[in-house]
């Protein structure tokens, strides 16, 4: 089962990892803790929320206790483990870098609160899914989605200047 989840959430992990570790080599340390995490918890996964939100809520709070314990802010989204489009143009593909690129400092830029909202509905968790990996009300959960995507697009709009 572990070997599942990770083949299955491996990309999303490391892009949650991302989002609270700048350095690549603390990234992949704080990657394998979290994997470490999982391991030891999945034997006492009760079924109470879906495997992707278990998983998510550990990576959370390993980000978590990673950032505190380093005194550090989260850091830029990871690079996609899969490729999208297999065959872009160069052309194409050195826009796509640019407006990644982009992304990840204007999100770099958000509080951190916004930040691990916005990233989970990057990864396509809905917000009932994000309220319960980071402890926080559904409610709650859609108004720092909201405030963080005007701040991101605040941010994005003021770098065009």
């Amino acid at each position: 089962m572990f070997r599942t989840l990770l083949g299955e959430y491996g990309g999303a992990l490391r892009r949650v990892a991302a989002t609270y570790e700048a350095d690549p080599t603390l990234r992949e340390d704080l990657f394998q803790e979290t994997c470490l995490a999982i391991w030891k918890a999945l034997p006492k996964f009760r079924g109470e929320s879906t495997p992707r939100t278990f998983l998510f809520r550990i990576a959370h709070n390993r980000g978590l206790s990673h950032g505190w314990k380093e005194g550090r802010l989260p850091g830029p989204l990871d690079e996609p483990e899969t490729v999208v489009d297999a065959t872009p143009s160069p052309e194409a593909a050195a826009d796509r870098s640019q407006q990644r690129a982009r992304l990840q400092e204007a999100v770099r830029q958000l509080p951190v609160g916004a930040r691990q909202v916005l990233t989970l509905r990057l990864e396509g968790l809905t917000f009932r899914e994000i309220a319960e990996v980071t402890g926080l009300t559904e409610n709650n959960v859609t108004v720092r989605a909201s405030r963080a995507r005007k701040a991101l697009k605040k941010i994005l709009e003021s770098s065009d200047r």
